[in-house]
């Protein structure tokens, strides 16, 4: 009797131009490439020429947008990995809504694409079969995947777990639709009010430009810190920079084996908490009543104090 093996998802997958995934392309690729473009060519433009006006104080500013929305994607990022995704709690409502409107923001896709992709990477972890396995691919592991999809995989339904909440239906309905209220009719609406207004198009632009390098920052330190260095040997920081772009979600050592840990550090610490940053958007869910029944690895949880002899 013949054994079936499993072929390598890089060489399994045909690279066709009927595979490209053209919406992951733009959100991968051509977005965060038009960010920079643009962040550039603002800060040029505004120190070159005269006729516009450009503060020294715009480049700080615009930093601090890119900050908040590499936080706000990630915010929703580890909450759909570690929640919808493994499990580690239930959300109520709010934190649903809110989970939704920033992985719309973050550009991460259909939810049920991205849980059967990440399913199957748990079930073939570095195995053939893996849809990103680092071991076969390094570029495949980071990007080729997005780019090339096996129309197959695409054809898979929503999650079981997930099919009785109907908010995360609607919006895997409505993504693309979504998407194009959050990322060209919301912004062009901003334009036109601050040009109305008599504001700066060119500080708006910056600050435009900033957001959208800054989720394509977080999206490549996604797919870099967990899809690849996540399953290698790197320096210490290394780690602890891609865990900083990620808010956790590339602390990925005991990952495999706690998968449906709510924190990635321990519970305790400053530092864990700045870092593990969706753990600790988790525990302010449990405080706001957002959220229940969090499960936590048992080396990340606070110990009980000693009792009294």
């Amino acid at each position: 009797m013949t054994k079936l093996v499993a072929r390598a998802r890089s060489e399994a997958i045909e690279k066709s131009w009927a595979n490209v995934d053209w919406t992951s392309v733009f959100a991968a690729l051509i977005y965060p490439a038009i960010g920079v473009a643009g962040m550039t060519g603002a800060i040029i433009l505004g120190l070159a020429l005269e006729s516009l006006v450009f503060h020294w104080w715009y480049v700080p500013l615009a930093m601090t947008v890119g900050a908040v929305t590499l936080v706000v994607c990630n915010f929703g990022i580890g909450v759909l990995h570690r929640v919808w995704q493994h499990r580690s709690g239930e959300l109520k409502w709010p934190a649903q809504i809110l989970t939704a409107f920033n992985c719309i923001i973050a550009m991460q896709g259909r939810f049920k694409d991205w849980i059967n992709y990440h399913s199957q990477h748990h079930r073939l972890s570095d195995k053939p079969g893996d849809p990103h396995n680092p071991h076969e691919s390094k570029v495949w592991a980071w990007f080729g995947w997005i780019i090339f999809r096996d129309p197959n995989d695409l054809q898979r339904p929503l999650a079981m777990w997930l099919r009785d909440m109907p908010g995360v239906k609607w919006v895997d309905r409505h993504y693309n639709w979504l998407s194009l209220v959050m990322h060209l009719i919301i912004p062009a609406l901003i334009y036109l009010a601050v040009f109305l207004a008599g504001g700066s198009i060119l500080l708006t632009f910056l600050l435009h430009a900033a957001a959208v390098t800054a989720r394509g920052v977080q999206f490549h330190a996604t797919t870099l810190g967990v899809n690849v260095f996540g399953h290698l040997k790197t320096p210490a920081w290394l780690d602890w920079t891609l865990a900083l772009l990620t808010g956790g979600e590339a602390i990925h050592d005991h990952h495999h084996e706690h998968p449906q840990s709510a924190l990635h550090l321990p519970r305790k610490g400053l530092v864990n908490r700045v870092v593990d940053y969706n753990g600790t958007l988790l525990l302010l869910f449990e405080k706001l009543k957002w959220a229940s029944d969090l499960k936590i690895a048992p080396q990340f949880a606070a110990q009980p104090a000693i009792a009294r002899q």
